[in-house]
């Protein structure tokens, strides 16, 4: 028997659907793949139910739905968004399309995998698991969780969890872009295996910062050591999420107190909520005073309007376009993400 044609070893036709606030994101990756967006409408009542229209035939098809749950300066709430991706989704399963795979860069509660000693609180990260199973979405793609132990939370009986890494296409845009450092940090010891990576891939030796949190508050740090050498050195701080940027301008102001000098924060998902922008400014203006730079770079997980110009961003839609194509013809996600 002959091999299959490329055509033939896909699992069924493409269709990507997007939820009302990921429509850039999903058009984008659209045209990485080379196919045209399934037209649908997300659609709001005055009460603040949605639903989802689909206004084409998928019937059959390997369907993708994308949805970016945080949007800076939306008037929808990251749970809006969340109802509203699982609206697609219903509407998918009506329709009968073969297969849903829910494409959502930052995945809503990936932070919040365990009680952290209060016991009468939920674990957020399986209620969003238990959701989306319930739905019918049998895989979710998703970009660097915050915790591997999220995948513990997925019946990969019902939906497969499909999280991948960034980290060479994002540490070689940091190369072309120029923000390579001479050393690469994490902002607390959790975070020391993604710094490892960059560091490895960089070529640069590594630097720990550990943090002391108040658990009493919400996203405060108390204090920052600094582990490693920095002085009269450049410093790549490496994260996951960046959200409030408490912990970056404490990792920051501690780099700069033991004699690092520019200073460049590389953050997947930066959510960039509350005061973060104001304490980002307020570490530019710092690092001018001290005659030194600060840059910040993130992904298109979370596209903030109008940024100033010394942040940068690494669009993800090429890399989630290859995966996806994998995922539809059997390939190797892993492969995609080495390449």
């Amino acid at each position: 028997m002959s091999d299959p044609t490329p055509q033939e070893s896909c699992r069924a036709p493409l269709c990507l659907l997007s939820c009302g606030d990921a429509g850039e994101l999903a058009s984008s990756v659209a045209r990485h793949l080379m196919i045209p967006l399934t037209p649908s409408r997300e659609l709001w009542f005055a009460c603040g139910e949605a639903k989802h229209v689909i206004d084409a035939n998928i019937r059959g098809c390997d369907c993708y739905v994308f949805q970016q749950p945080v949007q800076p300066g939306s008037a929808r709430s990251i749970y809006d968004r969340t109802v509203a991706l699982l609206h697609a989704v219903d509407a998918a399963r009506f329709a009968d399309a073969s297969r849903v795979t829910a494409v959502v860069p930052y995945l809503p509660g990936s932070r919040q995998d365990k009680r952290k000693r209060h016991v009468r609180e939920g674990v957020t990260t399986g209620l969003m698991a238990r959701m989306l199973e319930a739905a019918g979405v049998q895989m979710v793609i998703t970009v660097e969780p915050h915790n591997e132990a999220i995948y513990g939370c997925y019946d990969p009986s019902r939906c497969v969890l499909e999280a991948v890494s960034a980290t060479v296409p994002f540490a070689r845009f940091l190369s072309t872009a120029g923000l390579t450092c001479d050393v690469v940090a994490s902002t607390d010891v959790g975070g020391l295996e993604m710094a490892r990576a960059y560091a490895k891939r960089l070529g640069k030796p590594i630097a720990a910062l550990s943090k002391e949190r108040d658990y009493s508050k919400s996203s405060a740090v108390l204090n920052t050591s600094v582990i490693g050498e920095v002085e009269d050195r450049s410093v790549l701080i490496v994260d996951d999420i960046v959200d409030t940027a408490g912990s970056v301008a404490s990792a920051v102001r501690s780099l700069w107190d033991k004699g690092a000098r520019d200073i460049v924060v590389a953050g997947v998902h930066l959510l960039l909520s509350g005061p973060a922008w104001e304490r980002l400014t307020e570490l530019h203006v710092e690092a001018a005073q001290r005659g030194v730079s600060f840059h910040l770079a993130g992904t298109s997980s979370v596209v903030h309007p109008d940024p100033p110009d010394w942040y940068l961003q690494f669009g993800l839609e090429p890399l989630i376009a290859q995966v996806i194509r994998s995922v539809n013809t059997r390939g190797s996600v892993r492969a995609v993400e080495d390449s």
